[in-house]
């Protein structure tokens, strides 16, 4: 009973001192102005280095002012992996789904991120208070496809190299301005000296009891 319960609390052990998620947050101040009406839009990049474990997670965030939100369609690319973060918010919405213009908002300060409370950015109309959501920093899970994650995109790359930005207005009016924009990376926790040492103790624990049952 002895031997079992220094086993178990030796991977205890191990378990908590597993390394703490690495964040990497990096901004970047762009004050573009997004072509109007124009679908070659603008292009924004940052280079990620200094990484040494597998992504966990993303979010980006966007500052963008004046121009007509339900204009715009924006992704991240990374590595070859695309992942839409607008696609003409609020377009096709509402009572009429044929409807062929999205929301006449101007301006968009939010965070992108897997799992946000406040839904899909697509239908930001239908969070309440969204006036203050999207002018505020408030989180919406992206406009992506199929329901594409950061996580289910980005999760096991190796998070250096260069993330690109891609923003273009698809539709005449006024002009928005891409103020600035960051990127949330989350790595995989990786395992302490002090977890792996535990986890010795333990390897030497189960053998130890094998060889004495």
């Amino acid at each position: 009973m002895k031997k079992i319960l220094t086993l178990v609390a030796a991977l205890m052990v191990a378990k908590c001192a597993m390394g703490q998620p690495y964040v990497l947050s990096s901004n970047l101040t762009v004050n573009a102005v997004i072509p109007d009406n124009d679908p070659s839009g603008v292009a924004s990049t940052m280079t990620v280095g200094g990484m040494t474990a597998a992504i966990a997670n993303v979010t980006v965030t966007l500052d963008i002012t004046g121009g007509y939100n339900g204009d715009l369609y924006a992704y991240v690319t990374y590595d070859g992996q695309l992942l839409t973060l607008l696609n003409r918010v609020g377009q096709g919405t509402g009572s009429d789904p044929t409807y062929t213009f999205g929301y006449s908002d101007a301006g968009l300060d939010v965070t992108l991120a897997d799992g946000a409370s406040n839904g899909n950015i697509h239908n930001y109309q239908s969070a309440g208070g969204y006036a203050g959501l999207i002018g505020s920093g408030g989180t919406f899970t992206p406009d992506s496809t199929g329901g594409a994650t950061f996580a289910g995109t980005y999760g096991g790359l190796d998070g250096n190299g260069t993330w690109s930005l891609f923003l273009a207005d698809l539709s005449a009016g006024n002009q928005s301005t891409l103020a600035s924009w960051s990127l949330d990376i989350t790595t995989v926790p990786e395992p302490s000296s002090l977890a792996l040492g535990a986890l010795g103790v333990g390897l030497i624990a189960i053998r130890t009891f094998k060889r004495r049952k």
